[in-house]
This record gives C-alpha cells, structure tokens and sequence, in this order.
C-alpha cells in the first residue's frame, strides 16, 4: 500500500515539474496569462461580466455623409477624429455597444476605442512595429477600466495607459492621437465633410437606449479601484495630460472658472487651451500650433492611473 502511494505521488511530482508554464499562470476570463509576462498585478485584473468579445469590436465599419445622419441631435455626444485630411465621428450612443471601433483613415490604421465605466474616449494608431494589430473586447477591466486585447497574441491592453499589460507584448506602447470629445452640432460646424458611424453595424442593438444610464451623474463605481481622490465628483470630467512621463489633469470645473483661451505651462513646455464651455470639448496647442493628445475621462478614473497627478487650477 505505502508503495502505490508513494508511486502515485511520485507520478504527480513528475507532472507538476513538466508543467511548469501552468504553475506560473493563471486563467482569467479566457485569456492564460503567465505572472512573468505582466506588468499590472493579476488579482487587480476583474470581470466586467460579459465574457471575451462579449461585448462586439465593429471590424467592418460602415459611415454615413453628414447629412444623412438624421439620428443624430444638435447635442449627442461623439468622438471626433480629423486625420490624413479625414473627419469621422463615432457617436457614444453606438460606442456604449461595442466600445472598439477597427477603422482606417488613408493608410493609416487606427483603433477607436471608448470606456463608458470611465467616460474615456480614446483613439490610437493601429500599428506597432511596422505591423496592423486588430483589437477586440476582452470582458476584461483594470482600474474600472477596458482592457482591450490584440488578435494576433492575445495580448491585453490598458486603454488609459496605453500600454500593453500581459502577454508577449508586455509593455508596447500604442501611439495616441488628437480624439475629441464633443457634441455633434461643435463637430460637424467644425468639419462639414464629416463622414459618421452608421447604425448598421450588422449586430442588433438598441442604439436609442442608453444602457448606463444615470451612471454619469452617480457618485457610484461598480468596480474596484486603487485609490480615489475625494477633491471633485467622481465623475467630473477632465482632460488628461501627460508629458514626459508627468500627468496633469484639467477638470471641467476649473476650465469653467477661466475665460478665453487659456495658457498654461507643464513639464517645461508652454501650450495654449481652447476650452467651450456649450459642449465642455477642449483641445490643446503647442508653441507651434500642434495639436497634444489628451484624454478625457470622469476624475475617478484619470486619479486611479495616475494618483501623482497634478491638478489645473485657473
């Protein structure tokens, strides 16, 4: 009997010591991420409910001319984005369905992708190293906020770094670009030849009925976070900077104290703010005229990423 026994568990040892990849990862959500290939902790990564492409990225998308996006009102919000001489809009009422947009302007590739957890819209070029990644939805969330994931390697990305998390892409960063978060009446004055998002996305959602409702203006966060700020309402809405490494946040309640454009100084460099107040959207300038990525998002979010943040005040 002592024999079997110490057979069986010799033949257990063995198994264990062949294995050593499943003794150093975990499974979470349908993706196996190896411990050695993150740089988040794993036990901070959560469910947001729906599984792995729960939520539908939109591969193929179709646009409408300005004037046939008759769905669209003076004051619906949209992200806006003017590159390589082209204007889209993608309204937020399709983006709360399915969050990524996989897109193309010329021959650049681009990922559109928005959180509504976060009230984070942001836009980013595709392509990494010389080569086009697709990006899906991985149900997956850090910091209250999406976690997309690349096709090509499963690798898991933090929309609000910018930055891949897990996998063989650990650490790559993905370019930002100048998204603006506006209304679409301020976007189409703005660019008359916008083309828009349609409807027909060849999933069946209802697009006039908002499914986080009330969330906006709720001082609760459905998921944990690392650490919060108590200084405005948790989702008052900021414009992230960050230059160099330093982060600085622009709440709408103090651009909202300032008037006219407004000049600021961060990281050694001087950069000019045009702030509307109508569709609270601000966008921001360098010395020479060029436009600085920045994101918007609720508070909560921008102070969970980046808890040394500096704060604008007028």
């Amino acid at each position: 009997m002592f024999r079997l026994l110490r057979r069986y568990l010799d033949f257990k040892l063995m198994i264990f010591l062949l294995l050593p990849f499943s003794a150093t990862a975990e499974r979470i959500g349908g993706f196996e991420i190896a411990a050695d290939q993150a740089s988040i902790p794993l036990r901070e990564i959560h469910s947001g409910g729906p599984p792995k492409d729960g939520i539908p990225a939109i591969d193929h998308p179709r646009f409408l001319q300005a004037g046939e996006a008759h769905d669209l009102g003076p004051e619906e919000r949209v992200l806006g984005l003017n590159l390589n001489g082209i204007a889209k809009a993608y309204p937020i009422a399709i983006m709360n369905w399915h969050e990524i947009v996989n897109d193309r302007f010329a021959d650049e590739p681009v990922v559109i992708t928005y959180c509504p957890l976060c009230g984070s819209g942001v836009a980013f070029s595709a392509r990494v190293s010389g080569e086009t990644l697709q990006f899906g939805v991985s149900g997956l969330l850090y910091n209250s906020d999406v976690l997309l994931y690349d096709r090509k390697t499963d690798s898991l990305w933090s929309q609000l770094l910018a930055r891949a998390v897990t996998g063989e892409m650990n650490g790559t960063r993905l370019e930002v670009l100048p998204l603006m978060t506006t209304n679409w009446s301020e976007w189409r004055a703005q660019h008359p030849a916008t083309l828009v998002l349609s409807r027909a996305t060849g999933h069946v959602r209802d697009y006039d009925r908002d499914p986080y409702a009330g969330y906006e203006s709720s001082e609760g966060i459905y998921f944990p976070v690392k650490q919060q700020d108590p200084r405005y309402h948790p989702k008052e809405q900021v414009f992230g900077l960050e230059i160099d490494g330093r982060f600085k946040a622009y709440p709408v309640a103090e651009l909202s104290r300032a008037e006219g454009e407004i000049r600021d100084r961060f990281a050694g460099r001087a950069f000019t703010i045009r702030y509307n107040p109508a569709s609270q959207s601000a966008r921001f300038f360098d010395s020479q005229g060029g436009e600085i990525p920045v994101i918007q998002s609720y508070w909560f979010a921008w102070y969970a990423f980046h808890p040394d943040t500096e704060v604008f005040r007028p």
